[in-house]
């Protein structure tokens, strides 16, 4: 690369929470809702809105069911997802001088 264009970077993962939802669901695989928020260290609600946001841009899924009557929320990244972030991650790694 033979300059920057922070305009590449992709503004729907480059979010501190998003960010670190993104790189906990490549790490972990599919997980529940109070996994992701005890890994991310965010509150319900920011958290939530956060997901949203992965959701409606086709980055996270979701699959609601109940377990014991309670409500249960499994979040995984879409192929969308994945190949969203490695892109960004080789972004921000092309960044960096050889």
């Amino acid at each position: 690369m033979t300059e920057f264009e922070y305009q590449q970077i992709d503004d729907l993962i480059h979010s501190r929470i998003r960010l670190a939802i993104m790189a906990a669901l490549t790490s972990m695989g599919p997980a529940s809702f109070s996994l992701i928020k005890k890994t991310v260290g965010a509150t319900d609600g920011n958290l939530s809105v956060h997901i949203r946001k992965l959701e409606e841009g086709d980055y996270v899924s979701v699959e609601k069911s109940f377990v014991d009557r309670k409500p249960v929320s499994i979040y995984s990244l879409t192929d969308a997802g994945k190949s969203a972030f490695k892109a960004y991650i080789k972004y921000l790694e092309n960044m960096l001088p050889s």
